[in-house]
């Protein structure tokens, strides 16, 4: 391995929505030359595939026996990051409200998070200059010996009016509520909940420009890179 800044750096950013998450982690892997994983946009696809196959969401053992069926192939590029299902580009379907809906649930199930936890680890160990992956259980449980841990909060109103911007028109109360509900799920999960990692550095992006959050991790992955 060589030493210095050539050895590849795996940084796991976690946190709810509305953290500034998504933006931060491609901005920083972008600026580094490191490669970037969206984990969510996993867990979306494989639900858009369940819902599109007409399996019953309300069903586990259903999702179960389903979970090894679609091919999801993530492209790495934090500029332009991609995502298939079984050859078909899912990038826009999967953010639509009736996947949203549905993903807590699907994400819920253990063979789902076996097949994509699986899925996101020989992607980070197949990074060469190394890569950001972002999501709400990469510290905790995906990549729990990655080099930097950082864990995204803000505020509920500050994650809600983030997200009403991104949802076009969306109402600020309705989004803020579903973030709560979304919270509550992926936090009591009994399968790799939304956790903060005991070694994470934690960011409250509240009061924060979305700029000043990338600023602060940036430093926060050439510190890390500066002590090997």
């Amino acid at each position: 391995m060589e030493n210095g800044a050539a050895k590849p750096v795996i940084v796991a950013i976690d946190g709810p929505s509305g953290t500034g998450k998504s933006s931060t982690s491609k901005a920083v892997a972008a600026q580094l030359g490191l490669s970037y994983l969206d984990t969510g946009a996993q867990y979306r696809a494989i639900t858009w595939w369940m819902v599109t196959n007409g399996i019953d969401i309300a069903d586990p053992s259903a999702i179960a026996a389903a979970a090894a069926k679609p091919e999801i192939l993530s492209g790495i590029d934090p500029t332009g990051p991609t995502i298939t299902v079984d050859g078909v580009d899912v990038s826009g379907p999967i953010r639509e409200q009736d996947v949203t809906s549905k993903v807590s649930a699907v994400s819920a199930v253990p063979e789902v998070r076996a097949r994509i936890t699986e899925l996101q680890r020989a992607i980070a160990a197949s990074a060469v200059t190394g890569i950001v992956v972002e999501g709400r259980d990469i510290g905790t449980t995906v990549l729990p010996d990655a080099d930097l841990k950082i864990f995204l909060t803000a505020s509920p109103e500050a994650r809600a009016a983030r997200r009403s911007g991104e949802l076009k028109g969306a109402d600020l109360h309705t989004t803020r509520e579903a973030l709560i509900k979304r919270d509550a799920a992926d936090s009591s999960r009994k399968t790799s909940p939304l956790a903060k990692a005991d070694d994470a550095v934690e960011v409250d992006t509240t009061d924060l420009t979305l700029q000043q959050v990338i600023e602060c991790v940036v430093t926060l992955v050439e510190e890390k890179r500066a002590g090997k």
